[in-house]
């Protein structure tokens, strides 16, 4: 847990460098934040080991309970992960938002019961694996158990994240039934919070589909995801801004999977491919959003290029 290979100045240099970049642009409202933030590859970086010492030794129980507030001192925003797999229930939220600084925006995805159309077949999902989902775009659910819940917060909540995996030919044969299918829950939706939608079937990316979004000031969310057109490309794409905000998350390099990113890039100290399309990409949204004055919320996974503060760096110095 020493100092890592691309941030090797003394006392956390590198959060330090950071944090000077990042908050001016958040003044303008330009947040860089990243997907989740209990990463101990970042240690010695972001995070300081001796803040997570109990007893002389590193507590990985304490470190993931409290380096929440030493990530905000460096980011301006962060996106929740966790809440796709699951309703948190209102101590949750209520924990959360109290340990949390308040400086701190987060985004949020909304859980799978409402996104998943079938359930994967996956060991998690018990008997309800390759399933039907009785609960998809279920308006009703999704306010009572996910935005009554996050109302209190408004405030500190940057954008809820609607993600939506790929689905086959056997579920929506045609583009146009998905919309059909999204549209009447779009309608519902309070004007509490900021939405995003993100799509993972490239077939979608036409102009019914940005219409919809536009429709509802709900953004598309540009991704950079195995199976989806590269950022860069999505960027180029007519209507694709479809909201007076802009939302961004660069996940993985076209064409890798999920598991093969992990394996190649855990625990995520170090820059280990960059991916100069998504950091050309994400400069070209830094740059629109300052010229027309709009927010843009644009996220970093571990998983593009192997440390996710180290891309974003690279992004803001190119800027």
């Amino acid at each position: 847990m020493g100092t890592l290979p691309l941030f090797d100045e003394p006392e956390l240099a590198a959060a330090s460098r950071l944090r000077q970049k990042l908050a001016p642009l958040a003044k303008q409202g330009i947040y860089f934040g990243t997907s989740s933030w209990k990463y101990d590859g970042w240690l010695g970086q972001i995070y300081t080991p001796e803040r997570y010492s109990v007893r002389g030794r590193f507590s990985q129980k304490r470190f993931e309970s409290e380096c929440l507030a030493e990530y905000a001192e460096t980011f301006p925003v962060v996106c929740g992960d966790f809440s796709f797999y699951q309703f948190p229930s209102a101590g949750f939220w209520s924990k959360l938002f109290t340990t949390a600084p308040g400086t701190l925006r987060f985004a949020f995805k909304v859980p799978e019961e409402i996104t998943v159309r079938a359930f994967p077949g996956h060991p998690r999902y018990g008997g309800r694996a390759g399933a039907m989902n009785p609960n998809f775009l279920d308006a009703a659910l999704l306010k009572a158990e996910f935005l009554d819940l996050l109302e209190p917060y408004r405030d500190r909540i940057a954008v809820l994240i609607f993600e939506f995996g790929a689905f086959p030919r056997s579920v929506f044969e045609a583009p146009h039934e998905f919309l059909a299918a999204l549209e009447p829950m779009l309608s519902t939706l309070p004007e509490t919070f900021r939405y995003a939608v993100e799509i993972r079937n490239p077939e979608f990316l036409a102009a019914r589909y940005f219409e919809l979004l536009h429709g509802h000031n709900i953004a598309h969310v540009f991704s950079s995801w195995t199976r989806m057109p590269v950022m860069s490309d999505q960027i180029l794409l007519p209507g694709a801004f479809t909201a007076n905000f802009t939302v961004a998350r660069a996940l993985l390099k076209a064409g890798r999977k999920y598991e093969d990113a992990v394996q190649r890039f855990a625990p995520y100290r170090v820059i280990q491919e960059p991916n100069h399309e998504v950091r050309e990409a994400l400069r070209n949204l830094l740059v629109r959003s300052k010229q027309r004055a709009e927010p843009a919320f644009l996220f970093v996974n571990n998983r593009l290029e192997g440390n996710a503060p180290g891309t974003i760096e690279a992004v803001v110095d190119a800027e």
